[in-house]
């Protein structure tokens, strides 16, 4: 079994995430991790709050609070949500950690004793209402490339590109809002990518052909427009300092090293937080160090395409400089934008689901298979109420849960509480067993390409299968005639159950843990899985095994709460 260790892109601390933000990165990983252990592989799923940067002053700033205190309140506060939707990290870290800052100041010096990191003087942003010089994120203004009048000094986000703050087309302060800005000389660190284009080039064109099509364009984007040398250090209070030893003078200028500098690193950092936990039995180095182990591990990042360049190009680019045999990521899955109605999730315009707001709502379970489904892999994706309420009653209401209920309801009424013995499987049987196992093959062959819409296609396919079967033998006009083959039928079905409670727990946790619960089945644990022989015998629940009909899976969305979901957050925007 392989060595997999898991990373989704760290959410970034300053407020609770949408469901787009929880879509594209950290409930593919954990469904893809869950899958994976069940196969018996050894996972590591490493995640943490990314808690440096300008938001996070300037979030701690308008709560009153010292952005340390800001910044651990609001990590339990998003730590508190992801467990509610059953993230099964091995260990949820924080970019504030000492083991952060311990190795990405190692990080650095490495990468300034082999020639990567240079001190420059540069032209900087200064307020002098602020009465400081505004790092990237403190400057908005106008994109010069698509116009959008929110821009950050680092970053479009409606267009992704890369930006510094002068870029800026009518600059402004985001704390005072002042235009009265000036342009003054200041020393920051540059991480020289120019000198490590040809290594990262070669680098990607061996690794990314494995890549999904986003993620691999994204990256050759950003090689074939040149890696520019990038500032990697800021003016702030709050982050990691530049090391004393190396550059005293930035030092005591009180210089930070810029968050997309240090976030990345916090992976190893947040492995070496959950190693620290228990170093006697623990390795971090083992995960991301070659010559410590790490040479057999499988790793695969998930993330939304804007933050595709710095995973692809900055990370392996500084990981390389170092010269130290650092993991480096084998698979990249980017996934595009999840809208609501075609439109930005927007907190200021209350618009659109926030996740602790989800979890008010409905349990995870649903959350999490809608999202699964209508994953934005091959392009953006839109929420709707009418298509999230349509999805859970027919797939889970409709399919799973109805077929649940009314197999282990009618089972009890007319055979007891014990599943029934009765006649041995025939031709309906044999063809059941032979479209269960091709489905859990499809299943398995889409979770493995990490293909999670088409995985969910197969997922309830297999559903309906069951489904099908049933309707085919019709077990409550069978049992008139033919009460042992009604017997069977049930039994079947009861078998079906129990697979469908192994192989739906990726997505669905609570509600597998609830089919599983059903069947009084000793040494059931030992179960991780189904191998296609085992799903076309379906005999895994035999004859005699006690069982209990558990309370309604999913209860079905009525018009009345579709119509009372969209008055609270929004529906189709007029026009």
């Amino acid at each position: 079994m392989a060595r997999h260790l898991i990373t989704s892109a760290l959410p970034y601390i300053n407020g609770i995430k949408h469901l787009g933000n929880m879509v594209g990165s950290m409930l593919p990983a954990d469904v893809y991790a869950r899958y994976l252990r069940q196969r018996g592989h050894e996972v590591l799923y490493i995640c943490a709050t990314d808690e440096h940067g300008t938001p996070a002053e300037l979030a701690a700033k308008e709560r009153g609070l010292p952005v340390a205190d800001f910044c651990a309140q609001a990590h339990d506060a998003q730590k508190a949500v992801y467990d509610g939707f059953a993230l099964a990290f091995d260990h949820f870290g924080r970019s504030s950690s000492p083991q952060n800052a311990e190795i990405t100041q190692h990080f650095a010096r490495k990468l300034h004793e082999n020639g990567f990191i240079e001190e420059r003087a540069i032209r900087q942003v200064y307020s002098p209402a602020d009465g400081r010089f505004l790092p990237d994120r403190y400057v908005e203004g106008t994109c010069p490339h698509c116009g959008y009048d929110k821009a950050r000094g680092d970053q479009c986000e409606n267009c992704t590109r890369v930006l510094d703050p002068t870029d800026l087309i009518d600059p402004r302060s985001a704390i005072s809002g002042s235009t009265e800005l000036e342009i003054r000389e200041t020393k920051h660190l540059f991480l020289l990518q120019s000198k490590l284009q040809g290594e990262v080039e070669a680098w990607i064109d061996e690794v990314a052909d494995e890549w999904p099509h986003l993620a691999s364009s994204i990256a050759r984007k950003w090689l074939t427009e040149g890696l520019n040398d990038r500032a990697i250090t800021r003016d702030l209070d709050w982050g990691v300092p530049v090391p004393a030893d190396t550059w005293p003078e930035l030092a005591a200028d009180g210089k930070v090293f810029y968050v997309w500098f240090d976030a990345p690193i916090e992976y190893i950092g947040s492995t070496k937080e959950w190693a620290d936990q228990d170093p006697s039995n623990r390795d971090w180095k083992s995960w991301w160090y070659e010559p410590a182990g790490a040479s057999d591990v499988r790793y695969t990042e998930f993330m939304a395409k804007d933050n595709v360049p710095f995973h692809s190009v900055m990370f392996p680019a500084t990981e390389m400089g170092v010269r130290e045999p650092w993991k480096k990521v084998d698979q990249l899955k980017a996934f595009n934008w999840l809208t609501y109605y075609g439109g930005k999730f927007s907190t200021s315009q209350k618009r659109g689901v926030f996740t602790d707001q989800a979890l008010d709502i409905l349990p995870a379970d649903y959350w999490r298979y809608f999202l699964i489904a209508n994953a934005p892999e091959s392009d953006d994706s839109s929420f709707t109420w009418e298509h999230f309420t349509a999805t859970v009653n027919k797939d889970l209401a409709d399919t799973l849960g109805n077929f649940v209920n009314r197999v282990l309801s009618f089972s009890k009424k007319r055979f007891g509480e014990e599943v029934p013995a009765g006649g041995e499987p025939g031709e309906a049987e044999a063809n059941l067993g032979a479209e269960i196992a091709r489905l859990l093959t499809e299943y398995e062959e889409q979770m493995e390409a990490l293909q999670f819409r088409k995985a969910a296609a197969a997922l309830r396919a297999l559903w309906s299968a069951g489904n099908s079967y049933l309707e085919e033998k019709a077990p409550w006009l069978e049992i008139k005639t033919d009460k042992d083959g009604a017997a069977l039928t049930l039994r079947t079905a009861m078998n079906l159950i129990h697979l469908y409670s192994v192989v739906s727990e990726p997505f669905i946790p609570a509600s597998a843990a609830a089919m599983r619960a059903a069947f009084a089945l000793s040494g059931d644990e030992a179960r991780i899985w189904y191998t296609a022989d085992e799903a076309t015998a379906l005999t895994t629940v035999p004859a005699g095994t006690a069982f209990t009909v558990p309370p309604v899976l999913f209860a079905k969305i009525t018009d009345e709460d579709l119509e009372s979901y969209k008055e609270r957050f929004g529906g189709e925007p007029t026009a």
